[in-house]
């Protein structure tokens, strides 16, 4: 007979913010559990300024604002808290609140190799829960590739992918109007090649 597995330590909402203070690493919380973040490439790094910096200038002037990196995101009070790479907020409440944003209105994360199921599938259906969130896009670290997901009158997701240099993200209640090859400037991501495989069939080539 295997040896039991030992419990996850639980942790209360109070312990977890109180361990996020003290930690020079950052950890999600779900239903009393803590998860360690992965570190960030170089790559993930760029690509996330890069959002960050064509959203600052967009919404000069607005009544919305731009985050990254360590400010939380609450998708569930008291259950799941989590930290986006960059967020986009237009509710004055969360202008106040130093640490949390709880009305987002765009959601972008960067994919890495060990979160990228999960921001796909678990995280993005905790995200829909959310009735501020209008956006959600994922970027790709491995090729020039991008998921735009946005909300429509009807409350249906609808799903654009990018992959030329010229495509862009265009979002006008945001002022946003953002090129893949500027998502993608200075990041050292290769574009997506097109490579033939058979005679009248083409493949996409990943550039790793």
């Amino acid at each position: 007979m295997g040896q039991a597995q030992p419990a996850p330590t639980r942790y209360t909402v109070e312990e977890y913010f109180a361990l996020e203070e003290q930690s020079d690493v950052r950890h999600e919380f779900f239903r009393g559990e803590v998860f360690t973040m992965a570190g960030e490439s170089k790559p993930h790094n760029t690509l996330s300024g890069n959002w960050y910096v064509a959203l600052r200038q967009a919404l000069r002037g607005t009544n919305c604002r731009v985050y990254m990196e360590g400010i939380r995101t609450v998708i569930q009070e008291n259950m799941h808290y989590v930290y986006p790479d960059v967020v986009v907020s237009c509710h004055p409440d969360d202008q106040q609140d130093a640490r949390l944003v709880r009305s987002p209105v765009l959601v972008v994360e960067v994919l890495s190799r060990s979160t990228e199921a999960y921001d796909r599938t678990h995280k993005f259906t905790r995200y829909k829960t959310l009735p501020s969130l209008r956006h959600y896009v994922l970027v790709s670290q491995r090729q020039w590739a991008v998921e735009w997901y946005r909300r429509n009158a009807a409350d249906e997701w609808v799903h654009t992918a990018l992959t030329e240099a010229t495509e862009a993200i265009h979002i006008p209640e945001l002022h946003l109007n953002l090129t893949l090859a500027e998502i993608y400037e200075e990041s050292g991501v290769a574009p997506l090649r097109i490579v033939p495989n058979e005679p009248g069939v083409e493949n996409l080539a990943d550039p790793n």
